[in-house]
């Protein structure tokens, strides 16, 4: 097998968490991490498999109260096939030596290798090498190739493959006081063409999942009989040198699936229909192909090869087949059970990118949101507003899932949790709607399902600002902002913070974006938005009232994370880096010794600086100056490094965003950031929390950091507006858009000079906008511009 692959090598129980979630295989559909198959749950594995969009709620008692938490569903582990010697134990690398063991993910068509050498007594070796996949062009399907080969001695060998509904959710740890028994009423059985079986239900939600497995081997397949397992076995005669293959093809559906009836029915014709596994392989690999072909990527080196991986899983877990499921984008992808799955705001970094390659799965995730509209307007009621409050932590109905206490690993304390005062992940609701629209030029949509979100959420930011007549301003009081350190004022008897800078303006954003909606509206639909939502004539002339005057604190020549921000302490930044190796996490650090991080000029990643993230530096200029506030170079640049100095990068985001603006604000620090947020994961720099799931908002945020990061693009009034920077250390790429009906748009910068080529097709030309300079493409036509200095 050739082309780009993640590799590797050597046994190391400490990294088998790390490994199993960056070689997780999926298809949008569901996922299953890269686990050995012989090996069962344990502190070095965990093999959990997940569907998108199956969630539970169970109810926990934690630290004397009744804590209710809705997971993403582990469901039973389709992987088990385990071997040994006839009459002996078990092989695992964990109980025996295995001189050998490598892990190769084929990127290209998206299969998990695995090769090891277990030795056995004397001279004998046993090598096992395995293929696995999780199907691309059909959802349902996975498979499994299982080699061996004996040298030395001849070998009985004895194989057990099964189907394990005895998993829980318990794979992080600091959640382990919780109730993790999702699964209830596992039945498993014999299909009449000699698949087996397993069917259960979730607890609460009442989810059916079923799957089936059929055996491929030249040998006879016994059934066994186990509570809560369905169980094949095969007994293999190895003669030396001679390799025994055993093929396993599982089929997954739930309840949730369309064009079904029972689910355990449509498993089992799936597995007894399924093809065998070279043309399996076959079908999986073109349709990798095809995804490759859409969102080809050309960048070199190092940098490159991680970027791929990130696209890889990006693709995996938000791929064609998302289009047609109810989901949203879960923060650590499908890839582990860190956040139990839910939904932030991560959407902000992934959907612009999508829009550009995928926009069918924008859409999708969109409706996600819309679909829950209804409940982010019950939330807003429930805190006597209008409008539409999003929740911080989304799952399956959308109400609010931010869980009320968390688990501090170093004190051991469970502390109260108010993160779900993060009311502008509206605005991130907002903004990815005009970003979506923008870059699709979708008015069906922007009309319809994005009108009806952007003016309840603009209508909540209104309802939500109150008249200050000593500032003579609006404020948004008893909110957080990106930066969740700060949850309150110090010593404050309530939480919440007042005129946060990031949730003001982003505010005053939306308020603005929605009024200009409503004047470019048909009349017809403008009318029946009025009507249905009850608009009353009055409340456009409060958005621009209110759109103009938002409070935007200062202090000391630079915009304040929020009013009295100013007033905290310094932290002695030299003296904990001194004390402790690692303070990304200061809170945590902090509460432990029984101080806190509301005290301090501290932030865990970009608050202010997020925008500069979501808006070019002349939009950000227009924005304040609607507000009545003058945001010069000077004073954004005085801004970028007060918070510089004053950031501990407890997430992986923050990375990311500092990166982007560095490339424009401050471009000889930039490169540190940038690599930052490509070895968050790869390199698991936040300190264990890889191997509960990826980071996949600040993957997708490194792909569009090469995107519209770098390029400066920019989708706007019916244009791709570039103003590349050059940033040494990645002087030269290049990557394929899609971009309003151009399929396969080829924008490469090397050297100063950007190309641009647009494939043949009957639409019309593209105007691409460098600078001043409007340059017209048309179907079959490549264009080479100079980028100015």
């Amino acid at each position: 097998m050739t082309g780009p692959t993640w590799e590797y090598e050597g046994y190391r129980p400490e990294e088998e968490r790390l490994r199993e979630s960056l070689c997780t295989l999926g298809n949008g559909y569901f996922a299953t991490r890269g686990a050995l198959p012989e090996c069962t749950a344990d502190d070095v594995h965990y093999p959990g498999s997940y569907a998108a969009g199956c969630y539970d709620r169970l109810t926990s008692e934690v630290a004397g109260r009744r804590v209710e938490n809705e997971d993403m569903v582990n469901l039973p582990n389709w992987l088990p096939l385990r071997f040994r010697p006839a009459g002996g134990a078990w092989l695992t690398p964990d109980a025996d030596p295995v001189p050998e063991h490598y892990l190769t993910l084929h990127l290209e068509p998206g299969l998990l290798e695995r090769r090891t050498r277990y030795r056995l007594d004397g001279d004998t070796t046993l090598h096992v090498r395995q293929l696995r996949l999780v199907h691309l062009a059909d959802p349902h399907l996975a498979a499994l190739r299982t080699e061996f080969t004996v040298d030395g001695a001849a070998l009985d060998l004895e194989v057990e493959a099964a189907l394990d509904g005895r998993v829980t959710n318990a794979g992080v740890t600091r959640y382990r006081e919780l109730d993790g028994r999702h699964l209830t009423q596992v039945r498993t059985g014999l299909a009449a063409h000699g698949a087996m079986w397993l069917r259960c239900h979730t607890r609460t939600s009442r989810i059916e999942c079923a799957l089936a497995a059929r055996l491929t081997v030249d040998a006879p397949v016994a059934t066994g009989h186990e509570a809560l397992r369905a169980v094949q076995h095969v007994r293999l005669r190895l003669a030396p040198g001679r390799t025994r293959t055993v093929d396993k093809t599982v089929a997954l559906h739930t309840s949730r699936d369309p064009a079904i009836g029972d689910p355990l029915d449509a498993a089992v014709d799936r597995a007894g229909a399924a093809p065998g596994f070279d043309t399996l392989l076959e079908t999986h690999a073109t349709a990798w192909e095809q995804l490759w072909r859409r969102t080809a990527l050309d960048v070199p080196g190092e940098a490159g090869s991680i970027l791929r991986l990130h696209l890889f899983h990006v693709l995996q877990t938000l791929s064609p087949h998302t289009a047609d499921l109810d989901v949203g984008v879960p923060a650590r992808g499908l890839h582990g059970e860190a956040y139990r799955g839910h939904v932030f705001w991560d959407e902000l970094f992934v959907l612009p990118y999508l829009n550009l390659h995928l926009p069918e799965v924008s859409r999708a995730l969109l409706r996600y949101r819309h679909r829950r509209l209804d409940a982010a307007c019950r939330e807003a009621r429930e805190l006597g507003r209008r409008g539409a409050l999003y929740p911080w932590q989304s799952g399956s109905d959308g109400r609010e899932e931010a869980q009320q206490v968390h688990l501090n690993p170093r004190s051991g304390r469970w502390v109260p949790d108010h993160s779900r005062l993060q009311h502008h992940v509206g605005s991130a609701v907002a903004y990815n709607i005009w970003q979506y629209c923008e870059a699709t030029g979708d008015t069906d949509f922007l009309h319809g399902e994005g009108a009806e979100m952007l003016l309840h959420i603009a209508r909540f930011w209104a309802d939500s600002a109150r008249y200050d007549p000593h500032l003579g301003r609006h404020r948004i009081r008893g909110v957080m902002g990106p930066d969740e350190y700060h949850d309150a004022y110090p010593g404050a008897g309530a939480p919440g913070l007042d005129d946060n800078a990031y949730t003001n303006v982003t505010a005053a954003w939306v308020l603005a974006r929605a009024l200009e909606l409503l004047s470019t509206l048909p009349e017809p639909r403008r009318r029946e938005l009025a009507e249905s939502a009850g608009l009353e004539e009055d409340e456009p002339n409060r958005w621009e009232e209110v759109s103009r005057t938002l409070h935007v604190p200062f202090h000391d020549g630079v915009v304040s994370q929020f009013e009295g921000y100013g007033d905290l302490d310094e932290l002695d930044w030299d003296g904990y880096r001194k004390r402790y190796e690692d303070i990304r996490r200061l809170d945590r650090i902090l509460e432990a010794e029984g101080d806190t991080v509301n005290r301090y000029k501290a932030s865990k990643q970009a608050d202010v600086l997020m925008l500069g993230y979501l808006f070019s530096a002349a939009e950000l200029r227009t924005l304040f100056r609607r507000l009545g506030y003058r945001l010069d170079e000077p004073t954004w640049t005085a801004t970028v490094d007060h918070y510089l100095h004053r950031t501990s990068h407890g997430s992986t985001l923050s990375g990311l965003v500092h990166g982007w603006i560095l490339t424009r604000a401050r471009r000889a620090d930039a490169w540190a950031f940038v690599q930052e947020a490509l070895r968050g994961d790869i390199a698991d720099l936040q300190g264990g929390t890889t191997g509960e799931g990826i980071h996949l908002g600040a993957m997708a945020g490194t792909l569009d950091l090469v995107q519209r990061g770098l390029t400066g693009l920019e989708t706007r009034s019916g244009a791709l507006c570039l103003d590349p920077v050059p940033l040494p250390e990645l002087s030269s790429y290049g990557f394929v858009i899609r971009y309003r009906g151009h399929w396969g748009v080829r924008l490469h910068l090397r050297s100063g000079l950007l190309g641009i080529a647009v494939p043949d097709s009957d639409r019309a030309p593209i105007d691409v906008c460098l600078r001043d300079r409007v340059v017209p493409v048309g179907p079959g036509e490549r264009a080479q511009l100079v980028v100015p200095d």
